[in-house]
């Protein structure tokens, strides 16, 4: 044990035993895995491989920028997805996001066709300004307006709200979970339940997690029960819209899926699952992101200031005579301080704290580690934005500035470095989408109301592939007065 224990680099690195490798290790520090990740890797000068001895789990976890700028650009053929992402994610189908090669291709060539549309464009701004106006901001209005220290799940409703505005965007339904009362809606539990369960598929050995999916025990059980739910919403969904005599007229993604191709290539499954994906990627990623942005601001009040003071010269064009102020995307896209503040945010809380890789063929990285064929690969880009070596000392501050140059302009920093968005070829297509969307929410919210979190609440991050908040955000939510924002903007 003492022999074991000196070959440790730090005293968070798992100890390697015979047969089982690191397997104790993992599984001890699962209720907080992500940041002992970032510890390990730390310690490690960012790469640790990772052994599980009889159990046949091997993987390689990385959050170095140059392995990364090798892996997701240099060498991007050698390392694909792979079977296994593909197994874990099966839910997701045979969707852009398991897809490699030809398939993958063919549906990002039409997706960003689809997306980079104006008539899209223009329909994405239109749907988030409606959600905003319509429902984000009446619910926290009846919040604020109920008794004094009333208090909401800041990251249950934002996630409501991501899921009504992805399903506009993607199906051309609003499923209206942001009204007053917060009705239940079982096909989001559906898809928390499912993100739990693959963070789980990740750690233990695929024989395991399989034979627990076919007889539906412990987490695997609710997975199974959540993919019957979410494939009935999508049967129901696709099929509704199938029957639309007005579908050449939608602008929703699943519409013009529909119209735009060639009735071989527009199966139900192809639909299912391409809607899937996107629905996944639409609500939880910008859902995550918006909810930490929030909590880092409640912390920063500094922070919060400046992005008033940013709002104001455009929230004075509105008049006095509105109850709240809603800002157009086109208002904000040239605000510096507050697209700096986002990246920060997503510096520190990417809604994808890790990427899966799988390497097709043995391969040497510039941190000279070898890889073998089939090796799984872990890329942390939490762990990453939390590294001394590559954003540093201050690499644990909330710090928009870091993000503006010294003439007040955005500051660029590579995919490799900042993979909030992914890198190399398989970048998100999405970006300036939730750009847009948080954006908007975020300056309403905090132009409208004062948000504070509640004392002694604690706000860490949940055992999931997706980097949501295991308590939710408890605060409380005060309309500004009139007369202090009224001050502010002149």
């Amino acid at each position: 044990y003492r022999h074991l224990q000196s070959k440790k680099a730090c005293k968070a690195e798992p100890t390697e035993w015979p047969l089982l490798g690191h397997l104790f290790g993992l599984l001890a520090n699962l209720h907080h895995y992500h940041d002992w990740a970032t510890v390990v890797l730390a310690g490690r000068r960012y790469n640790f491989p990772v052994q599980a001895g009889l159990t046949g789990v091997r993987f390689f976890i990385t959050c170095d920028p140059s392995n990364v700028r090798h892996i997701f650009t240099s060498n991007f053929l050698n390392y694909p997805k792979g079977e296994e992402y593909a197994e874990i994610f099966d839910v997701l189908g045979h969707g852009i996001f398991n897809a490699d090669g030809d398939s993958w291709r063919s549906q990002r060539a039409k997706s960003q066709l689809l997306m980079a549309a104006p008539r899209f464009r223009s329909f994405s701004a239109r749907c988030t300004r409606d959600k905003v106006d319509k429902s984000l901001l009446p619910f926290l209005a009846h919040v604020a307006d109920a008794d004094a220290g009333a208090r909401c799940d800041l990251h249950d409703v934002i996630l409501r709200m991501t899921f009504d505005m992805t399903c506009n965007l993607v199906f051309g339904v609003d499923p209206g979970c942001l009204r007053i009362g917060l009705p239940v809606v079982p096909v989001a539990h559906a898809m928390d339940d499912v993100l739990n369960a693959t963070f789980l598929r990740h750690i233990f050995p695929p024989a395991c997690w399989s034979l627990m999916y076919r007889y539906e025990l412990g987490p695997e059980k609710k997975m199974a029960v959540a993919r019957r739910t979410i494939d009935r919403f999508a049967a129901d969904t696709i099929a509704k819209r199938r029957s639309d005599h007005e579908l050449g007229s939608s602008s929703d993604m699943l519409s013009s899926f529909i119209c735009c191709s060639n009735d071989d290539d527009v199966s139900d499954d192809f639909l299912r699952d391409t809607a899937i994906n996107l629905l996944f990627a639409g609500r939880d990623t910008t859902g995550a992101a918006l909810s930490w942005f929030f909590y880092l601001v409640c912390k920063n009040p500094h922070v919060e200031q400046k992005i008033l003071d940013e709002l104001a010269p455009i929230a004075a064009t509105k008049g006095e005579q509105q109850d709240m102020v809603a800002f157009d995307v086109s208002e904000l896209s040239s605000l510096v301080y507050l697209h700096a503040a986002l990246c920060e945010c997503l510096r520190l809380y990417p809604p994808l704290p890790f990427h899966h890789k799988a390497a097709i063929a043995g391969d040497v990285l510039p941190s000279g580690h070898e890889l073998k064929a089939g090796d799984k690969i872990l890329v942390y880009s939490y762990s990453m934005g939390r590294m001394e070596g590559v954003w540093g000392k201050d690499c644990m501050e909330f710090r928009p500035e870091r993000w503006v140059t010294n003439d007040g302009k955005l500051r660029r920093e590579p995919s490799y470095k900042f993979l909030a968005f992914n890198a190399g070829p398989r970048t998100c297509l999405g970006k300036e989408v939730a750009f847009t969307q948080m954006k908007a929410v975020a300056a309403a919210v905090l132009w409208n109301f004062a948000v504070e979190a509640v004392p002694g609440h604690v706000v860490e991050p949940k055992l999931s592939v997706m980097l949501h908040m295991k308590n939710g955000l408890a605060v409380t939510v005060k309309r500004r007065k009139v007369a202090c924002v009224h001050a502010i903007a002149t």
